[in-house]
């Protein structure tokens, strides 16, 4: 079976090979954890999202650069493809382990959540648990880990503290709008198994959203980058289930289902004072969601890009 941390460790080393190049900022915790900053102080860029789109993917996804044109607004997209989706997306991508050490805390994604089973039903959904030497994670968040935290996640994934490496991203960097894009298959997966999809049965995951451009205001940045799912973001799953059960998924799973769709994000999240649990779980799914039988090659798609509210997403 794949192991994501190797993999996504040698993702790892390109990056800490070639610092100038990613325009990232590395460094070095007390206990001996590798902290690799791509959007907080260092600069960061496109280059640097797409390797982080890959690590948190545990190296088991592939990300490019794309172009679209969006009702006449032209807009760069991340690509992203997976021939593992239940072990790339929802073993590794997935932002599933909330960390709270001490008074630090941070949405952590990435295969390291693998080791420390993070959470476990997840990994018991899909029947995976990583062995590896060294953990990797990626944290969301506005400030650097401390000592502290690095070791309570070490001591989670099971391996010595100088064999983690915590890459950071932020919201308001360039890197951090790209690798937000770069979940749009994750997102799409996450509203199938919503909507009761096996997820072992999906095969191939493929989709693009656009990449947003970057506010400085955390609130409207994450807005932007939701818009870019939500309202841009167009999915494709190969899945090896009868054609009734894909047909019935495919009308259900868009975003367009959601009795809150039609405005942009940030102002559904401001009018709940950004307390996402009172949004409908609807929302929280890609533009278009398409969905082929690997058995016979039917195949069903159903929402469409909304270039209005991309627009608007962008002049407010």
């Amino acid at each position: 079976m794949l192991s994501i941390n190797r993999l996504a460790y040698k993702l790892v080393e390109e990056l800490l090979s070639k610092p100038e190049l990613y325009r990232i900022e590395v460094s070095k915790l007390p206990c001996g954890s590798t902290v690799i900053d791509t959007g907080l102080e260092a600069p960061g860029g496109y280059a640097a999202g797409l390797m982080v789109t890959r690590i948190a993917m545990g190296g088991a996804g592939e990300a490019r650069l794309g172009y679209a044109d969006y009702g006449g607004l032209k807009l760069p997209t991340v690509v992203v493809s997976t021939d593992h989706p239940a072990i790339a997306l929802f073993g590794a991508q997935l932002a599933g382990w909330r960390i709270k050490a001490g008074d630090y805390t941070a949405d952590a994604s990435g295969p390291g959540r693998a080791l420390a089973l993070k959470p476990k039903k997840v990994y018991q959904k899909i029947e995976y648990k990583d062995e590896a030497d060294v953990a990797v994670l990626l944290l969301e968040t506005d400030r650097k880990p401390t000592d502290e935290a690095a070791r309570f996640i070490a001591e989670k994934c099971g391996v010595d503290p100088r064999d983690l490496y915590l890459l950071l991203t932020s919201t308001t960097s360039i890197a951090g709008m790209v690798q937000i894009s770069g979940r749009v298959v994750e997102t799409g997966l996450f509203r199938l198994d919503i909507l009761g999809l096996d997820l072992k049965k999906v095969e191939y995951g493929v989709g693009y959203a656009p990449i947003m451009p970057v506010h400085s205001d955390w609130g409207k940045a994450m807005g932007r980058a939701e818009d870019a799912l939500t309202y841009g973001g167009v999915t494709h799953f190969i899945v090896d289930d009868e054609e009734e059960v894909l047909k019935e998924l495919a009308e259900k799973a868009p975003s367009s289902t959601s009795k809150e769709y039609g405005k942009p994000s940030y102002e559904i999240y401001k009018a709940v004072n950004f307390d996402f649990t009172q949004i409908d779980p609807a929302l929280f799914a890609p533009a278009v969601v398409g969905l082929t039988c690997l058995r016979t090659g039917a195949t069903y798609i159903a929402g469409e890009v909304n270039h209005e509210i991309i627009k608007r997403s962008i002049t407010t």
